[in-house]
């Protein structure tokens, strides 16, 4: 039993390395296609996703067991069709001349790209990543989380064929069948694996960084909502509940607690009850905080689930119509673990006494968690505005607007994006949401500035036609092709059985 263990994961592994190789053939191929072409296959892939995007979101939804269908319907539709709208007119492949700084620009797309999906938003984070591939000319290698695997890998499957029909390589979406630890590390310290999009858990990020791969990865949120005395509270307490009820608080943008100035506390308070949010007793705080944060670590029974179930797993009975649990705090502090993030309808409510107050408790909250990622502000005054946005180390204020939608650039004009990266604050390499030229190194041909030294025209010049092979040609071996992969793959399986075939006889 030992060696045929030793065996499968022998075997997993290579063709892991399997899919990799087909993934660096297809990035080769795709390399060559024109910005018609490239934009073709998206709008295809884009298209197609979308019209799954009711299907899949419920798919999601019965498979990870949170979330709600009819959010995840919103943000599959955003992450397909959406991500192609907003970014269909850029140009992520044609070369640029630039006569007033004598500049050649040519891009070169990353190559293999491996993404991570996390199970709280899987079938979005697919769909925005294939995406993001597509539009800059990558394969890209879906590693989907366990509980999420079957939605994830429809999802991508949908896009592939689309992509494929419309021109794409084969093989430039690929999906892992059966992730496992050993081969999500396997195939991130793959020396073919040229980038890694990683987005989940801290642990899982920090794995990502550490495979000695470049990798693009976020940090945990835990925003702060400040609701000022200039605020137009029916408007913050709308917003506030929305976005804390959004698909169940599954989205790492969403606020973790509220920081009301003590002067509309009460009105405050009054509004939120309006939209549907209950506040709890002192006593119902605290029977909250120990069912989420049983052993000082957020509950993931507990993740994504509607707000009434929550309260009914506490004892706690709340109106039929309750979205929002909210539990409100004296401070911030280990003795307080629901001002931390909360990837469920459970908002903090913490009084402040004026803006300085709010600013230095929000600092207190990010220093334990959240740097570099969101922070919500409700409030009219520039003033209060232009302080509060400035104060703090993270990387989008969202204004009187849903934190959650807001900060993945859905109802701002950020960009759109399932991947929220924290800049330096957040330990993170990327310091904006993530966007397509994130996976684009651009060649730069740089004249020198001397007017003596003439920069000659290019008009009319292809770079794919007049390039030196050395220019196109992979720095690394070049790929076996799908059929002789395939080939590999028979002859492999026929050694094994042989293999086993001896063991048996020499045990009998």
């Amino acid at each position: 039993m030992e060696l045929e263990a030793t065996d499968d994961a022998g075997l997993n592994k290579f063709r892991a390395d399997q899919m990799l190789e087909l993934a660096r053939w297809a990035a080769g191929a795709f390399q060559s296609c024109s910005r018609a072409e490239a934009t073709r296959i998206a709008e295809a892939a884009a298209r197609a996703g979308e019209a799954k995007a009711e299907d899949l979101a419920h798919k999601a939804e019965q498979e990870t067991g949170f979330g709600i269908a009819a959010h995840k319907v919103i943000k599959n539709r955003l992450c397909s069709i959406g991500i192609f709208e907003c970014y269909k007119d850029e140009d992520f492949v044609s070369h640029r001349i630039d006569p007033l700084t004598k500049m050649i620009e040519v891009p070169k797309p990353a190559g293999v790209v491996f993404a991570l999906i996390p199970s709280t938003n899987p079938v979005a984070t697919v769909f925005f990543k294939i995406l993001l591939c597509l539009m800059t000319r990558n394969a890209v290698v879906i590693g989907a989380h366990p509980r999420a695997i079957e939605c994830c890998r429809e999802a991508a499957l949908v896009m592939a064929e689309a992509a494929e029909a419309a021109g794409a390589p084969k093989g430039v979406i690929q999906v892992v069948p059966e992730p496992s630890i050993e081969i999500i590390n396997h195939i991130m310290a793959s020396p073919v694996t040229d980038v890694i999009l990683a987005t989940g858990g801290t642990a899982m990020v920090r794995a990502a960084y550490s495979s000695g791969n470049p990798a693009l990865g976020v940090g945990p949120g835990n925003a702060p909502a400040y609701v000022d005395r200039s605020a137009d509270l029916p408007r913050a307490a709308k917003a506030l509940a929305d976005s804390k009820s959004f698909d169940n608080s599954i989205l790492c943008t969403n606020e973790s607690a509220i920081l009301a100035h003590q002067d509309i506390a009460e009105d405050l308070k009054r509004a939120l009850r309006a939209e549907g949010c209950y506040i709890c007793s002192e006593a119902e705080r605290d029977r909250l905080a120990e069912a989420l944060f049983p052993l000082g670590v957020f509950n993931v029974g507990l993740l994504g689930r509607p707000a009434r179930e929550i309260a009914e797993a506490c004892d706690i009975s709340v109106p039929h119509d309750t979205r929002v649990l909210i539990a409100p705090l004296e401070r911030v502090g280990d003795d307080y673990p629901l001002a931390q993030e909360k990837l469920c309808p459970v908002l903090g409510l913490i009084v402040v006494k004026d803006l300085n107050n709010a600013i230095s408790t929000a600092r207190t909250m990010l220093r334990r968690t959240g740097g570099g990622h969101s922070a919500a502000l409700h409030a009219t005054d520039p003033h209060v505005i232009l302080r509060f946005g400035a104060a703090l180390n993270v990387l989008r204020v969202v204004v009187n607007s849903p934190c959650s939608t807001g900060a993945a650039g859905f109802d701002t004009h950020l960009a759109p994006t399932m991947t929220v990266g924290t800049g330096f604050f957040g330990r993170s390499a990327v310091a904006e949401n993530l966007k397509p030229h994130h996976l684009v190194n651009w060649i730069r041909i740089a004249f020198d500035k001397d007017e003596a030294v003439s920069f000659p025209s290019f008009e009319g010049l292809s770079i794919e036609e007049d390039a030196p092979a050395s220019w196109t040609d992979s720095p690394t071996p070049t790929p076996m092709t799908p059929q002789a992969m395939e080939l590999r793959e028979e002859i492999r399986q026929i050694i094994l059985e042989e293999l086993r075939a001896a063991i048996a006889g020499l045990k009998a």
